[in-house]
């Protein structure tokens, strides 16, 4: 075998148990790095040592992906029969998932004899992903699993999504711009003169 010392230099070839007797005076450990490899390459290093360090590497490596963008997918459950007010909560949460850039899967729920009424929880399905177009687009079309009819939306390109929300502050402008003063509010003297003359 091709023996490697701690120092990173080739020592060269030798017999196993010349090589285990040499890590052994070192007192370190004789590590099998290259099995595969003809003749097979071992290193004498601290073995727990090595460990250590591999898990480190690993453990920073799955930090480094979680911070560089890529984001977990929320899940919200609907019921059927979920009241109006559960309905609008749950949806200002997928919403701000949305809006975090978070894909979020949606699921509507069947219980009991609701399975019998499919057309109820795909029409509730239909009205959730109308009121979320502005927020995200769906990922595939909603299928039934189980009991369960789901689908996933994925949030809208932040570009695409500066857009939609400028349209909105501008519509909102418009309305505001053109809403007549609300009742019991009096209107300035000028405008009550324009309106007695016309």
């Amino acid at each position: 075998m091709l023996v490697i010392d701690d120092n990173g230099n080739k020592i060269g070839i030798m017999l196993t148990k010349d090589a285990i007797k040499l890590a052994e005076e070192k007192g370190l450990d004789l590590v099998e790095v290259g099995g595969s490899a003809d003749p097979p390459v071992t290193k004498i290093m601290d073995y727990g040592k090595f460990i250590y360090q591999k898990h480190k590497q690993e453990k920073e490596s799955r930090k480094k992906s979680k911070s560089t963008g890529q984001k977990s997918i929320k899940e919200i459950k609907f019921g059927i029969k979920t009241e109006e007010h559960d309905r609008q909560t749950k949806m200002r949460h997928i919403k701000e998932f949305l809006e975090d850039g978070h894909k979020t899967k949606i699921v509507v729920m069947y219980r009991g004899r609701e399975m019998a009424h499919p057309e109820l929880g795909r029409e509730l399905l239909q009205r959730i992903i109308q009121e979320l177009a502005p927020f995200g687009a769906v990922e595939y079309i909603p299928k039934q699993e189980g009991r369960n009819l789901v689908t996933v939306v994925a949030p809208h390109s932040k570009q695409l999504m500066e857009k939609i929300r400028k349209q909105q502050e501008a519509e909102a402008k418009k309305a505001a711009n053109l809403d007549p003063a609300p009742a019991g509010q009096t209107q300035p003297a000028a405008l009550k003169e324009e309106n007695k003359v016309g």
